[in-house]
């Protein structure tokens, strides 16, 4: 069979660029090799880890918060099965909204691992059934990540895990130990701890969420230590893992050298992702990957060093998120229809699903210093927000980077309520080149969330910030 674009995986990138590739009137074709479409986010990751964020996050007010609004609660219990069952439906709703999708794009879908033959045919594979061939003017690597292992320290599923069998767990952790301070651990570590389980992050860095601006992870510390009781061990090597019976012993080099250990039910390695290029067969096409991470070397239109075969999100450079495989995907389905779509990297925002949330834009301060770009910063606590005294979501702060000329918002850093959603706001910003003062002239509803980043803009504009 012939296609115009053969898109391999259904992650968010590979489904996106395939419905953007038929809206454009391009015969299209993807290749998944599960049972079900959407890749690691949909499945194991992104979907599935809010979903456990959300039912640890209702019980843990329940449990602690209620009180203060006069709602008093016996016998508070969690049901692990029927957290975990609730989970799964909200993937299988998911899932079956690609499904859904790509039938109402006229998309063809094969099931099986496919690899190139040759640069425009791809073999598909599948357990009990003949391999077929299918063919493509233009090809699309959408083959996502796994997570990364650990050389000295084997991961066994059990006892040993990754943030794949952390969604899965049938009981809450007494105790649990997190190997990495970055986002995915913090979020898994926060669904436990707030159902009881003691956690302990240990860190190679100095800091938590090291690629974002400092103040944030220096504040989300201090607020998961009092919310939930983490322990942090920045600054730590770990040297290996064994497991004894139910419990895990992790080993560790502290910041002086010396020998410590780590004892708990569990043990989640989440100290990255690796791009997966596994059973591609690149080398029959001439395509080699990064030494480091794996990664598929691409140029400015996300062109491999193949013409006509392309590569969008975490196989190649930059951030591992879904939204900029998302952004990846429709610019290259519009490049192959031969239109002219532009992606600002800059523009793209990260996001810690914590409570309080953690989301980000721009240029971190670290990162201006470093350029030795004058710049001004304005910033507002939540504390001082009417909507966050209401609800009783006090902790954080928005921070405005702006440069010390011409005002043009640089960057944005917020920690608090709702910061996932707010920092659209801010991405829009960067977009269209907005000063701090464009966005503190700019009327926000009262009262709001939002109206702190208004304020931090405010405060970045001649310290003109009215409730600081």
């Amino acid at each position: 069979m012939q296609y115009d674009v053969i898109v391999i995986g259904s992650g968010p990138g590979g489904y996106v660029a395939a419905i953007r590739c038929a809206q454009l009137g391009l015969k299209t074709a993807v290749i998944e090799k599960y049972s079900t479409f959407g890749g690691t986010c949909l499945n194991v990751g992104c979907i599935p880890s809010k979903a456990l964020l959300d039912t640890s996050e209702h019980y843990h007010n329940a449990a602690h918060n209620f009180a203060n609004h006069g709602i008093s609660l016996d016998s508070l219990k969690i049901d692990v099965k029927k957290m975990i069952d609730r989970k799964n439906d909200v993937i299988a709703q998911n899932t079956a909204g690609i499904t859904f999708l790509f039938k109402k794009n006229k998309i063809d879908s094969f099931e099986g691992i496919g690899s190139f033959v040759d640069k425009n045919t791809i073999k598909i594979e599948k357990d009990g059934a003949d391999a077929q061939e299918i063919k493509g003017k233009n090809i699309i690597i959408a083959t996502g990540s796994k997570p990364t292992a650990l050389p000295f320290l084997p991961i066994d599923k059990k006892r040993i895990i990754t943030s794949t069998e952390a969604l899965q767990l049938q009981e809450i952790p007494k105790s649990l130990i997190v190997i990495g301070g970055g986002v995915i651990g913090l979020e898994l570590g926060s669904v436990y701890a707030r159902l009881g389980s003691k956690v302990s992050v240990v860190e190679y860095a100095k800091s938590i969420i090291p690629t974002m601006d400092a103040s944030l992870g220096k504040e989300l510390q201090r607020v998961l230590k009092k919310q939930l009781g983490f322990e942090f061990f920045l600054g730590h090597k770990v040297t290996g893992a064994t497991t004894k019976g139910k419990e895990v012993t992790v080993t560790a080099e502290d910041a002086k050298g010396n020998e410590v250990s780590f004892q708990g039910d569990y043990c989640i390695v989440a100290v990255g992702r690796t791009a997966y290029t596994e059973g591609l067969g690149l080398d029959n096409i001439g395509i080699k990957t990064e030494d480091r991470g794996n990664k598929i070397s691409v140029d400015e239109h996300l062109q491999t060093s193949v013409e006509g075969v392309y590569a969008i999100g975490d196989v190649i450079k930059g951030a591992m998120l879904a939204h900029k495989a998302e952004d990846e995907g429709i610019f290259v389905a519009e490049r192959i229809a031969g239109q002219k779509p532009h992606i600002d990297y800059n523009a793209i925002p990260g996001v810690v699903y914590t409570w309080p949330e953690v989301a980000a834009v721009g240029q971190t301060e670290e990162q201006l210093k470093e350029a030795g770009k004058k710049y001004k910063t304005g910033s507002f606590s939540f504390k001082a927000s009417g909507r966050a005294k209401a609800s009783g979501d006090t902790d954080g702060f928005v921070k405005v980077l702006a440069d010390a000329e011409t005002d043009e918002v640089l960057g944005v850093h917020m920690i608090g309520p709702r910061a996932a959603d707010m920092i659209a706001e801010a991405v829009m910003a960067l977009e269209y080149r907005a000063s701090a003062e464009d966005i503190g002239r700019i009327c926000h509803a009262h009262p709001t969330y939002t109206e702190a980043f208004k304020e931090a803009a405010l405060a970045a504009t001649d310290n003109r910030a009215i409730h600081a």
